[in-house]
């Protein structure tokens, strides 16, 4: 058996080291155009940042390396230049050497990886202008920063890579501007939970700019210029290039190998429309299994278990690959962001039919020192309870809580199965109705009828507005049009609530309104909880004010978010 693999990283240095665990005997030759094939980009702005120390830290593996401990031939500095699938052979160019040959192959695997996507403005050619991609790339932006000559930086881009320059550039005290074409941070993330790390990256002084194209770079006396659509120009010393990547198909479509949208299609044993070529990583679409379609998720641990999926296939295992759904966590300062499984959006434009429910229960009981509350948004199918997705941000538990949901997902549990999770706990991990037993026990309760669940953006004009909340919460902060009488006061009080109105209830984060709903359903109101309270309903103004959403309920105002005492606890649900 003689392997081929054509690049390295994540991908392709897994297949190799999973083909020599398989086969002593194989022929295995891995190609790379660069002069690294395994490292940690994902670690790559914590290196400029300073937070990464050591260069070497980011290099996971070297040519010599591969070759002692599993007798790879590794050829770095090598292109691959053209697939003849007919002859089965490559045509390659040793770059040190400047020689072309060709060589033969029994499988070859496609782990080329994607490109950052770099417009075409003018000005995006600058040498101010910098990917994160690659070690030469971060050895560039590090040098430009330890010269101490970078003041200001521009990131255009607010995704993963955008994010995590912009904190890892203001650790290094560096004046940072986060530009961005869409209404949001994160676009994966859905909006109302987006507004959470957006909130996060201004408070830590990064100057954020949604809705702003970027549409020239231009060359000025001290420096550069960023130009965008609305007339913005925001002077900098560096600009980092963070809008997305494409999959780098040029080999498979000279090829003749079928393409998708965005990637190489594959079937389930990561095998391409050619029995002998194999493709992983960011090349390929995968399925999401979720809403049945194809999409292209390029992150490093799908890449790796594609790796596997594909060698097994080869050396004789049957395996295959059950999908990305898009399991991921992004570091914001001081919280961090999540998400699993299909977005609100998602669904919406696959016309999936779901439910969600947001809940913001704490990381550990709040008597330990330390407790933090989480922002948990689940979605689900309303019928069968099956967990579609889910998006949590909080500075603690978020990487734990979202692991559990990504295997719900992924075995499509049912809310049933969230409420009756046996997880663990102790006073300084959790709660003895965890985070994700709660959220499944918020929506059990909707699915059972027991309590209605309704959202902001249902609340009607016409109805009763009630604030369960105490005197000092509500005076802090409030919804306007809204009725506060503390859940404790309700069944004395039950007199100054109509009977022929619906009541729209809610508290500091639903806990209480659940108990409001419960005492109000049995004394003859029509009521439902507001999911998510009054911590929501800021998200919610924060993420929409923009676009006039809510506008015609005229419920939205200006006041500022107080995190007072909530009198929430784990009784009732």
């Amino acid at each position: 058996m003689k392997l081929l693999i054509i690049g390295g990283v994540a991908g392709g240095a897994t297949a190799a080291a999973r083909a020599r665990r398989l086969n002593e005997q194989a022929q295995i030759i891995m190609f790379e155009r660069g002069e690294y094939i395994s490292f940690a980009n994902c670690g790559l702005p914590y290196y400029a940042g300073d937070v990464i120390k050591k260069r070497q830290s980011l290099l996971v593996q070297t040519p010599q390396g591969l070759k002692r401990r599993f007798n790879i031939d590794v050829r770095i500095k090598h292109l691959v230049r053209s697939i003849d699938t007919v002859n089965k052979k490559i045509q390659v160019r040793d770059i040190v050497n400047s020689r072309d040959y060709e060589e033969s192959y029994d499988k070859l695997i496609l782990s080329p990886g994607a490109e950052p996507i770099v417009p075409a403005f003018p000005g995006a050619d600058s040498p101010c202008v910098h990917t994160v991609r690659t070690v030469p790339d971060i050895d560039r932006i590090k040098q430009a920063l330890d010269s101490a000559k970078v003041k200001k930086a521009v990131v255009i881009g607010a995704g993963f890579i955008g994010i995590e320059m912009s904190e890892n550039l203001r650790e290094r005290g560096v004046e940072t501007y986060l530009v961005e074409k869409m209404d949001q941070v994160m676009p994966p993330f859905d909006k109302d939970m987006a507004v959470i790390l957006e909130r996060e990256i201004m408070a830590h002084d990064v100057r954020l700019y949604l809705n702003e194209e970027v549409v020239k770079i231009s060359k000025e006396t001290n420096g550069y210029k960023v130009h965008t659509a609305s007339g913005k120009g925001l002077d900098t010393d560096l600009v980092i290039m963070a809008i997305g990547v494409r999959p780098e198909t040029n080999l498979a479509k000279q090829a003749g190998l079928k393409l998708g949208n965005r990637g190489i299609v594959t079937n389930a044993k990561m095998q391409t429309s050619d029995e002998s070529i194999y493709a992983i990583g960011d090349v390929v679409e995968s399925l999401d299994p979720v809403t049945d379609v194809y999409r292209h998720i390029p992150l490093a641990g799908p890449a790796a278990k594609q790796a596997l999926v594909a060698v097994n296939n080869i050396f004789g295992i049957d395996d295959e690959y059950a999908g990305t759904i898009g399991t991921s966590i992004v570091k914001v300062f001081n919280i961090a962001g999540a998400m699993t499984g299909a977005s609100e959006k998602t669904l919406k434009a696959s016309k999936i039919n779901y439910a969600k429910v947001y809940t913001h229960p704490a990381d550990h009981v709040g008597y330990y020192p330390g407790a933090v509350n989480m922002a948990i948004k689940l979605l689900y199918n309303p019928q069968s309870g099956i967990v579609l997705g889910a998006q949590i941000s909080g500075e603690n538990g978020v990487d734990r809580k979202t692991d559990v949901l990504a295997v719900a997902v992924k075995q499509k549990m049912r809310i049933k199965d969230l409420a009756e999770l046996e997880l663990c706990y102790a006073p300084p991990y959790g709660t003895s109705k965890d985070a994700i037993n709660l959220t499944g026990m918020t929506a059990l309760n909707h699915m059972r009828n027991i309590t209605k669940l309704i959202h902001w953006e249902n609340v009607s004009p016409d109805d009763f507005l009630l604030d369960a909340r105490t005197v000092g919460e509500y005076t802090k902060g409030n919804v306007p049009n809204s009725v506060n009488i503390p859940i404790d006061e309700l069944r004395e009080r039950l007199n100054e609530i109509p009977k022929d109105k619906h009541i729209a209830v809610f508290c500091q984060y639903g806990v209480r309104a659940h108990i409001a709903c419960r005492i109000l359903n049995q004394h003859g109101y029509t009521a439902g909880n507001i999911s998510g309270g009054y911590v929501t309903f800021i998200n919610y103004r924060d993420a929409y004010k923009s676009s006039g959403f809510l506008s015609a309920q005229n419920r939205l105002d200006d006041e500022p978010f107080c995190s007072g005492p909530t009198g929430e606890s784990e009784i009732g649900k």
